[in-house]
């Protein structure tokens, strides 16, 4: 999910840039700092999306630069257990799809992709024997977060499911989401239940 992040930090301003704006001095270097920055916390951080305040610039003997607190917001992705996401299919080996979704990819096993068995062709097609459906690059998919991992921070890993209804292919939601619906048993009423087990006894 998106997310906008308030931060306060002390913004190292470098003497090449004093003749900027200052504001656009600043955010250069939040860009500069912060591009890229990933933290099981925050998530991944997208792009700056705004600076609330700048204080009054300090500078350290020795260093030369200039220091301002400053107070900005970020964009940043941090995806979620069982958050449902859209995306692309960038890619498709004999084992999985990669899933991307913008900032990051995911990975999808093959048993993952449908509720079906799947079957990989050397064009880069996994295709359902039963239900016939196929899965190619470049499809525009809905999948499920079941697994995140930070192990290594700078490379997250996320693990998606499609095969669950209402997720998959885009034309593939209607037609689970009715059949779903109209394949539904019908519960009992709580007095239907009292019934039965009143004859049984």
């Amino acid at each position: 999910m998106f997310y906008k992040v308030k931060i306060k930090d002390h913004i190292r301003v470098s003497p090449d840039k004093f003749g900027m704006e200052l504001k656009q001095a600043v955010i250069t270097e939040i860009k500069s700092k912060y591009s890229g920055f990933i933290s099981k916390e925050t998530g991944m951080v997208i792009d700056v999306s705004g600076v609330e305040s700048i204080g009054e610039g300090v500078i350290i003997p020795g260093d030369g630069a200039s220091y301002y607190e400053t107070t900005f917001n970020l964009l940043t992705f941090e995806p979620e257990m069982q958050e449902v996401v859209k995306g692309k299919i960038k890619d498709i080996a004999d084992f999985g799809v990669f899933f991307s979704m913008g900032p990051i990819d995911g990975m999808i096993h093959i048993s993952q992709t449908m509720n079906d068995f799947v079957s990989f062709s050397k064009d880069k097609v996994l295709l359902g024997k039963d239900s016939k459906r196929s899965i190619k690059v470049g499809d525009k998919c809905r999948a499920r977060i079941i697994a995140i991992s930070y192990k290594d921070v700078a490379n997250p890993k996320l693990g998606l499911t499609m095969r669950q209804a209402g997720l998959g292919k885009d034309e593939w939601v209607e037609p689970d989401l009715k059949e779903g619906a109209e394949g539904r048993p019908r519960r009992a009423k709580p007095e239907e239940g009292r019934k039965d087990k009143r004859n049984k006894e």
